[in-house]
């Protein structure tokens, strides 16, 4: 039987990690017990520098169940640092690997379809929410953006995916091989060219707590998917000078009014602002990749009792 690996990366989580440890763990047992799963399988938290009492309860439900363990980052490096982390330490001792939220609204039921699609031979299952009944309208409308921009930026990226998805032994191999100082997991796997599907499931409520992503981080978060993947904005920028080049010139040469020639050169202005945005955000990819930094750096390893 192969052994599996649930990996969920948290951030001040301690409203919910108990209940989402309960619910996880009885999903475990009842996999375990129809023989589908390993008795070495285990649930693996890591605490993206969690500023409230994540950690010590992590380390108390350890202490409580071998099938519970923990990484501590020094500091919070950000969700995809801390989902990596995860995904490369379990792949020295999973077949399988199971990335999700700590806010139980993945819905952990899909778990049971998406190992059978694993035994029936693709290496990756995507789990994608049905729809976003759940969620407030400006997160329902914000999202829709930045699913249909990423795609139109040349992002390959799967619609209404998050984390939620299903890794062979295989896969997470082939990802250590990604050096990027800034990752993006969501469009590296469809990179990847694994035998891949796709299940649905139905999003619940978060449980307890407050969503840590804002308007803001997500914001960011495309921004970095984007430049990690596409080098169209780059593109874009420069047909746009072109084009606004050759509308300089009509101008000049047909002599049109001020007042329109100010508004041209304000757009310009715009326009070469925004492009230095978004010069400076691929430099600055650039030199965060010569200077290889540590991605992200462990305080507490709880994972090394087991080996």
């Amino acid at each position: 039987m192969k052994t599996l690996y649930i990996v969920i990366p948290c951030y001040n989580e301690q409203e919910v990690i108990t209940e989402t440890t309960n619910k996880l763990k009885e999903k475990l047992n009842s996999l375990i017990n129809n023989k589908k799963i390993s008795k070495k399988s285990k649930i693996l938290y890591i605490d993206d520098g969690s500023k409230d009492n994540t950690w010590k309860i992590i380390k108390k439900l350890n202490k409580e169940d071998n099938m519970i363990t923990g990484i501590r980052f020094l500091r919070n490096e950000g969700q995809q640092n801390a989902l990596l982390a995860g995904l490369l330490t379990s792949k020295k001792y999973a077949d399988i690997v199971i990335s999700m939220d700590c806010d139980l609204q993945d819905d952990i039921n899909a778990i049971d379809e998406m190992i059978d699609k694993y035994n029936y031979g693709f290496d990756i299952v995507y789990a994608v929410r049905k729809d976003r009944k759940t969620d407030s309208l400006f997160k329902r409308k914000t999202a829709e953006i930045f699913y249909k921009f990423m795609n139109i930026m040349g992002c390959n990226i799967i619609y209404n995916h998050a984390e939620y998805r299903l890794t062979s032994k295989k896969v997470l191999d082939e990802l250590e091989n990604y050096n990027e100082q800034n990752i993006f997991l969501r469009g590296i796997f469809p990179q990847l060219g694994y035998k891949s599907v796709i299940i649905y499931y139905d999003r619940n409520k978060r449980f307890a707590g407050k969503s840590k992503y804002s308007l803001r981080k997500m914001i960011k978060f495309a921004l970095d998917g984007i430049i990690s993947l596409s080098n169209k904005p780059l593109i874009i920028m420069f047909i746009m000078s072109i084009i606004l080049f050759l509308i300089t010139i009509i101008l000049l040469i047909f002599n049109l009014t001020k007042i329109l020639y100010k508004v041209i050169l304000l757009f310009m202005f715009i326009l070469i602002m925004m492009f230095i945005f978004i010069l400076i955000n691929y430099l600055k990819r650039i030199y965060d990749e010569s200077t290889r930094k540590n991605r992200y750096i462990i305080k507490e390893d709880l994972t090394k009792t087991y080996k």
